[in-house]
């Protein structure tokens, strides 16, 4: 099977999403792009990614799966009610002043919109507001849970939109519930191929956005603050999309402190991700999908 690299991958973000202090004040080096053989290292790599994925156990058990790749979290309809409250979910930040349901389900049914549906465990509806909520409130702006019922919810997946069981949590003030997704997601399957230690740069930390089309695919990716920008490299093929985050470059100056700022980058694909795996050149294992605030617009 043909493995085509395309190069041609923009950066979206110029803002870093967070600063990750690594060590302390260090001599930065100037130069203006990756080495040609770190470059080589990277495209060779990637192409051992997908072939060990290709075909294998690993990809089979990846497409009969329940993946995630959209928020398990979804805002009453109509959004925030003020700023305040706006606030209060992107901080999750819920008080509980009614009852959950305590009987705990054991399974439900995932059914995909194209077909095909799959059995999961389910967690309980104490459990799913535990994950949902950060009830250190202290005076923050906050939500009140008056009370939770099961019912359904979309996601968006690996093999494609389905509908889900959820817990439907009903809040002070709001006529349609906050929605969370009860199933559990499958194992992830044993990597056909190791982590490489060996290549330079860092694991992409997540993926954030795919886009409708699914044409386009929004990574967050590392970098340091002394080099100009991250950018993600593509390698398609026709079971896996591999993608490899480096460095454009370093900025001059004798010196900087050792810190990591967190990146978004949009990588443009040449025929959409379908249920082909989004995988890390680097850790050879899917990129896990975690969003931005946790919880989606309505």
């Amino acid at each position: 099977m043909p493995i085509r690299t395309s190069r041609s991958v923009g950066v979206l973000a110029e803002i870093a999403l967070s600063v990750v202090v690594l060590a302390a004040v260090t001599g930065c080096a100037s130069r203006s792009a990756p080495a040609d053989s770190d470059t080589d290292r990277l495209t060779g790599r990637a192409q051992l990614v997908a072939a060990a994925w290709d075909g294998s156990a690993a990809a089979a058990a990846w497409r009969a799966g329940y993946y995630p790749r959209g928020e398990a979290v979804q805002l009453p309809k109509g959004g925030p009610h003020s700023e305040a409250d706006k606030l209060a979910f992107k901080e999750r930040k819920f008080v509980l002043r009614g009852e959950l349901p305590v009987d705990e389900p054991r399974n439900g049914q995932v059914v995909w919109t194209g077909g095909g549906s799959l059995a999961r465990p389910l967690e309980g509806a104490v459990r799913s507001y535990e994950r949902l909520a950060d009830t250190h409130v202290d005076g923050r702006p906050h939500l009140t849970v008056t009370g939770a019922k099961p019912g359904r919810m979309m996601v968006i997946t690996s093999r494609g939109s389905a509908t889900v069981p959820a817990w439907l949590f009903s809040l002070d003030g709001y006529t349609t519930p906050l929605k969370r997704a009860a199933v559990l997601p499958s194992e992830l399957p044993t990597s056909p191929i190791k982590a490489a230690r060996d290549i330079p740069g860092h694991p992409l930390d997540r993926l954030v956005k795919i886009t409708d089309h699914g044409r386009s695919v929004t990574v967050v990716a590392l970098h340091g603050v002394c080099d100009d920008e991250a950018e993600v490299d593509v390698l398609e093929t026709h079971g896996s999309v591999v993608l490899s985050a480096a460095v454009k470059g370093h900025g001059s100056g004798s010196t900087c402190t050792k810190q990591a700022s967190l990146q978004q980058v949009k990588v443009e694909l040449e025929r959409p991700v379908g249920n082909r795996v989004l995988l890390d050149a680097r850790t050879g294992r899917p990129v896990p999908y975690k969003g931005l605030d946790g919880i989606s617009p309505p």
